[in-house]
């Protein structure tokens, strides 16, 4: 079963459990971003901004030395909190060897603190860099973080989720749904950006992004 199958078979679950104002909420949130920091997103041809982060062991992690190595595909998650997050980790973990294979790495990347991310990654057995980006400096040199509205804090709070609490941070606020394919030379060859959390890339089209970039050398 492709990602996009089981993000939609999530989906019809989500929207038979959920009570249709906490729906309607989540919907009026991912047209505002829509309508606002979706259009200020990093694209295909831009320069990606440093990346120096922790992993889920604490060691620091600068993409800069994966780059020296070959291309970077660079994943930005919720968190280990989110369904939908979880699906596609284990979707890109499936393709790990075939990104291996081209001289590629591999990293995701959540606002989480390092202990979270640990358990995200044993959870869904990642072999791949797992990143806190605690206080959301890359997620915003991105232009992916949105802060949260007054309801948006209710509906989350009704989900049972201290977004605060599990970013170790003073604020309630997300990164959009992201995957990037850098290129060694730093710039942006591929970008998949969703202002709609329960969409994602689709690995296999990461893919082939990843090998076109690769070719292209």
């Amino acid at each position: 079963m492709s990602l996009k199958e089981q993000l939609a078979e999530y989906r019809a679950g989500w929207f038979k459990r959920v009570p249709a104002e906490r729906q309607a909420v989540m919907e009026r949130h991912i047209n505002e971003i829509r309508n606002g920091l979706a259009k200020t997103v990093l694209k295909a041809g831009d320069r990606a901004p440093p990346i120096v982060l922790t992993d889920a062991k604490g060691a620091i992690v600068d993409i800069k030395s994966l780059l020296s190595r070959g291309p970077v595909i660079v994943t930005f998650y919720r968190g280990g909190w989110c369904p939908y997050c979880n699906l596609e980790l284990r979707a890109f973990q499936q393709i790990l060897p075939e990104i291996k294979a081209v001289g590629a790495a591999l990293v995701a990347i959540s606002p989480e603190k390092p202990d979270d991310t640990l358990s995200t990654a044993e959870k869904n057995a990642l072999d791949f860099e797992v990143l806190s980006d605690v206080g959301q400096k890359v997620g915003r040199a991105f232009g992916l973080v949105y802060t949260f509205s007054d309801e948006l804090k209710w509906a989350y709070r009704e989900f049972g989720l201290d977004i605060p609490g599990k970013n170790g941070a003073d604020e309630w606020a997300l990164p959009i749904s992201a995957t990037y394919v850098i290129r060694q030379d730093g710039t942006i060859a591929y970008a998949y950006t969703d202002a709609d959390y329960r969409d994602r890339a689709e690995p296999a089209a990461v893919l082939r992004a990843l090998k076109d970039a690769v070719a292209a050398v």
